[in-house]
């Protein structure tokens, strides 16, 4: 992962695990709508609230900036939450709690990751063992100290140029189809791995405890 300054998400799904590196002073907290409550019991300070607050009893206290949505809309809290972050400046969001509880919800932040990676950023989803992300005409490398499987899932309709190498089962210049799974359950072999996609965009599945390395 890069040293830029991190937009922080705490979303109303699951949570597990606070963060491993607690924000700094450079970092935007934002809490979207239920997400306040986690964020309040890991003892982080929230920069902003946003939210239609279907999830949240009650708002947070005033001196916290909060932006109130309409319950009926075609932005999610989420989407609404990536977009603040990126108006003020930040292209790299680590999502709490954008997983678990129900489907249709986790399915919408692994578009919203994706939809970073269109626009040059990147967005983490953080699962209880795993992190999600999305790159898209990019690549992404991790230490040879690594272990585990990994998973790469096409996301747009073909993706080609694919390279996965280091890892148990290598692809060169291969194409994928959001129809059909071949990246998954590859595994880390004890070298430095990588994986690349020339055109299109991948959802990539791997370990929590492994760090992404900068290629």
């Amino acid at each position: 992962m890069n040293n830029q300054p991190i937009c922080y998400i705490f979303g109303a799904g699951e949570h597990h695990d606070p963060p491993s590196t607690r924000p700094s002073s450079y970092d935007l907290v934002i809490a979207a709508d239920g997400g306040y409550l986690f964020a309040e019991q890991c003892k982080i300070t929230v920069d902003l609230v946003l939210g239609d607050f279907d999830s949240l009893p009650a708002l947070p206290p005033e001196d916290t900036e909060t932006v109130v949505l309409p319950p009926e809309k075609d932005d999610t809290d989420m989407v609404a939450a990536l977009r603040e972050g990126w108006l003020r400046g930040f292209r790299t969001f680590h999502i709490y709690g954008g997983t678990g509880g129900r489907l249709d919800h986790t399915l919408a932040n692994l578009q919203c990751i994706a939809a970073l990676a269109c626009h040059g950023g990147r967005g983490y989803l953080y699962d209880r063992d795993i992190i999600i992300t999305a790159i898209c005409n990019d690549s992404i490398a991790f230490p040879a100290f690594s272990k585990g499987t990994i998973s790469v899932f096409c996301h747009s309709e073909t993706a080609t140029g694919v390279f996965e190498m280091g890892l148990k089962f290598p692809l060169a210049n291969a194409t994928l189809s959001n129809t059909y799974p071949l990246g998954i359950s590859n595994e880390f072999t004890g070298v430095t791995s990588s994986i690349s996609v020339q055109n299109g965009t991948l959802v990539i599945i791997y370990p929590k405890n492994i760090q992404e390395v900068k290629t």
